[in-house]
């Protein structure tokens, strides 16, 4: 018979938890989160000592794996913070936090904190990163507004639907963004970065996209007040697909997202549809990439407040 992911040592147990985030976080062995020291490193294994605790002989200061992620100071153990990124990574519309509450076994609060902390580490930087696309790749174009209709709210109005862009290649990835408002001033400086310009360009007949749209090789048109949606190889349904995945989570499982927060559930949204089942990642493979992502993206309960900037320590050099 066979048996359950979720049956893992590594779910169950302290110190199989602690060794399964190590081998991801430091695949060549440990490395010194102050200095990146990696060779004059030692294991403290006193009676009393923390789990997991390693001193580096350079700068003498001691150190865990954690020190410097989102799981930094977290007094939930790590086997429990593993099942929730397994959860959360295996969710194809997300799970809420009064779900992870109960089968976790954890504070609301706490649960709260740690599906936040672990969208930190769904999030991709693409700051120095290679734009999407390139050759005959397509890239398609578009955008959404999320929140509730006038009409859903029966005593007060429901407030200023929050605009949503993204860009998805077609058979890859996704990247979406919170933008303030769909203007081609807001719009066209992430597509500039974000799409090669030998891409296939692919978008609606938004008046928007039309100035970018002759920076690539190819841009193709589809104009849907007039009901058109296929024209040969020119269609926006990849990413119309992507935003209908995006909104059953928002609606149908947190049913309200915050403007502040909304950052965070995109890089949910896009972690999982990038790293998905259709280019052969599998639910251990994404849950093993959330793991290793966790480096570098400290995040305090004040920051998640609205209280204060977010803290990232090195890399560690992972």
């Amino acid at each position: 018979m066979a048996k359950s992911v979720l049956s893992a040592e590594h779910f169950h147990d302290e110190a199989a938890a602690l060794a399964f985030i190590e081998a991801r976080i430091w695949p060549n062995g440990p490395a010194c989160v102050r200095c990146g020291e990696r060779n004059r490193i030692g294991r403290l294994n006193g009676k009393t000592t923390k789990l997991g605790m390693l001193k580096c002989y350079a700068c003498r200061k001691p150190f865990t794996a954690t020190v410097g992620t989102v799981m930094e100071s977290s007094h939930i153990p790590l086997h429990i913070w593993l099942q929730g990124m397994h959860l959360l990574c295996t969710s194809k519309k997300g799970i809420s936090t009064q779900q992870l509450h109960r089968t976790l076994g954890v504070t609301l609060k706490s649960a709260w904190f740690l599906s936040h902390r672990i969208r930190e580490a769904m999030k991709v930087l693409h700051i120095d990163g290679e734009p999407m696309g390139g050759g005959d790749l397509t890239i398609e174009a578009d955008e959404t507004f999320i929140g509730r209709k006038s009409t859903s709210r029966a005593y007060k109005p429901p407030g200023k639907k929050q605009a949503v862009f993204a860009l998805v290649e077609r058979g890859g990835g996704v990247r979406s963004f919170h933008v303030p408002n769909v203007t081609a001033a807001n719009l066209r400086p992430i597509i500039v970065k974000h799409a090669h310009a030998d891409s296939r360009f692919q978008t609606d007949e938004s008046p928007v996209y039309g100035v970018v749209g002759t920076l690539y090789a190819y841009h193709g048109v589809v104009n849907h007040s007039a009901k058109e949606y296929v024209r040969d190889d020119d269609y926006t349904n990849t990413i119309e697909g992507f935003f209908s995945i995006v909104k059953r989570g928002i609606y149908g499982v947190y049913q309200h997202v915050s403007e502040a927060h909304l950052k965070r559930y995109l890089a949910e949204f896009d972690f999982r549809y990038t790293n998905r089942a259709k280019v052969g990642i599998d639910d251990i493979a994404r849950t093993d990439l959330a793991v290793a992502g966790i480096v570098g993206k400290r995040l305090t309960y004040r920051t998640t407040r609205g209280r204060g900037p977010i803290t990232v320590a090195p890399s560690a050099g992972s």
